[in-house]
C-alpha cells in the first residue's frame, strides 16, 4: 500500500466512524454499545493495515474473526460481540448485505451457574458500606435492577404509597415495574429531598436541565429542567455528555458504584468473586428461595423468556437442590 492511499484512508476513516456513530444513535441504541461498535470497528480496520471496510470483504472477516478465536482466544460472548459490530457495520452503515456471515458459527457458551451470596453474606456487604452507595445497594439487592437501571432512575419513577419502581428502558428495552421494599420507604423519601436539594441549586445557579432519552428534550422542551425527571442519584459534580458535548450534572457514575462494592465485599471478607450484578442473582435466589412463583420473578427482573429465569432454581440454598446426602444418613 502507498503512501497516498494510506493518507486517503486515513482521511476517510474518521468519516466512516461518524457515520457508524449516528446509524447508532438513530436506532436509539445505548452509549455503551455506540462505544463497543466503534471499538470493534478500529480494531478490524488496523488489523487488516487501515484498509476501508467497503474494499474488504467475506476473507478478511473470517481472518479477523478467526484471530480472535484461535489467537486472543476472547470470550464466546466477546467474539459473539465483534460479530454483531461487524454485521451492523456492513449492513446498515455501508449497507452491503452480506447474508453469509449471519451463519458464522458462534463459539458455544458452557452454561454457568451465577454467584449468589446468602443473606449472612449480603448483610456483611450490606454493612461495609455507607451513605448513597449503601442506600444504592439495598436498591439493587431490594429491587432486583442492574446497575445502570438503578443508577438512572429519576424521581418521577418512584412511587412510594404503592411502593414501586417504575424502570424505563431496562432488559431488552422494555419498562417494568418492580417492587420497593418497605425498609427502603423512608431512606428514598430522604434520598428524593436531597436530590431536589441539588435541583433547585442548579435552577439557582442557571445550570442546563439533565439529559433526556431519544427525542424528549425537542418534544417536551421544559421536561429537561422539571423537578420529576432529575435524577435520583445525582453526581456531586458537572461532567460533559459525550454525545452533546453540554457540560451538566449526570447520574452517579456506575463504576464508582462498582468500586464501593468491590470495597465493601473485601471488607466483609468474602471469599465469592461478588460484582453489583450479584446482587440481581441474590434477590431473585432469595425470593424463590421464600416460596415466589418463578413467573412473578420473571416479571421483576424483565426476562422475556422463563427458562432465563429457571436457572436460579439450581443455585437454590438448600443443600444440593434439596437433595439429603448419603453420608449425612450414615453419620
Amino acid at each position: 500500500m502507498n503512501q497516498g492511499t494510506s493518507e486517503t484512508i486515513a482521511e476517510t476513516r474518521p468519516r466512516l466512524l461518524d457515520q457508524l456513530r449516528r446509524c447508532i444513535r438513530e436506532k436509539h441504541c445505548s452509549l455503551s454499545t455506540e462505544r463497543t461498535y466503534v471499538y470493534w470497528a478500529k480494531w478490524y480496520i488496523r488489523f487488516h493495515g487501515l484498509r476501508h471496510p467497503a474494499d474488504m470483504g467475506p476473507a478478511e472477516i473470517r481472518s479477523f474473526l478467526s484471530y480472535l478465536n484461535n489467537e486472543r482466544q476472547i470470550a464466546g460472548s466477546t467474539y459473539s460481540q465483534a460479530l454483531c459490530a461487524l454485521l451492523f457495520l456492513y449492513k446498515e452503515v455501508l449497507g452491503i448485505d452480506i447474508p453469509w456471515i449471519e451463519g458464522i458459527s458462534r463459539p458455544k457458551r458452557p452454561p454457568k451457574l451465577p454467584v449468589v451470596l446468602t443473606q449472612t453474606e449480603m448483610k456483611l456487604v450490606l454493612d461495609q458500606m455507607s451513605g448513597i452507595y449503601q442506600l444504592v445497594a439495598r436498591m439493587l439487592y431490594g429491587t432486583g435492577m442492574r446497575l445502570l437501571e438503578c443508577a438512572q432512575l429519576r424521581i418521577k419513577d418512584i412511587d412510594l404509597q404503592r411502593r414501586e419502581v417504575l424502570v424505563r428502558d431496562g432488559k431488552g428495552g422494555k419498562d417494568r415495574v418492580t417492587i420497593l421494599s418497605l425498609s427502603l420507604v423512608q431512606p428514598v423519601r430522604e434520598q428524593i429531598g436531597a436530590a431536589r436539594a441539588v435541583f433547585e441549586q442548579d435552577r439557582s445557579q442557571g445550570r442546563p436541565g439533565v439529559m433526556l432519552p431519544y427525542a424528549l428534550e425537542r418534544k417536551y422542551p421544559k421536561a429537561a429542567t422539571q423537578p420529576g425527571w432529575f435524577w435520583l442519584f445525582p453526581s456531586d459534580h458537572e461532567s460533559t455528555d459525550p454525545r452533546s458535548g453540554i457540560v451538566r450534572r449526570h447520574h452517579l457514575y456506575p463504576q464508582t458504584i462498582q468500586r464501593a462494592v468491590k470495597r465493601a465485599v473485601q471488607a466483609a471478607r468474602l471469599v465469592k468473586p461478588a460484582s453489583t450484578h450479584t446482587f440481581l442473582h441474590s434477590f431473585a435466589t432469595h425470593l424463590l428461595e421464600a416460596g415466589y412463583d418463578i413467573r412473578t420473578v420473571q416479571d421483576l427482573l424483565g426476562h422475556t423468556d422463563v427458562s432465563t429465569t429457571m436457572i436460579y432454581l439450581h443455585v437454590l440454598n438448600k443443600g444440593g437442590r434439596g437433595i439429603i446426602s448419603p453420608v449425612d444418613r450414615v453419620m
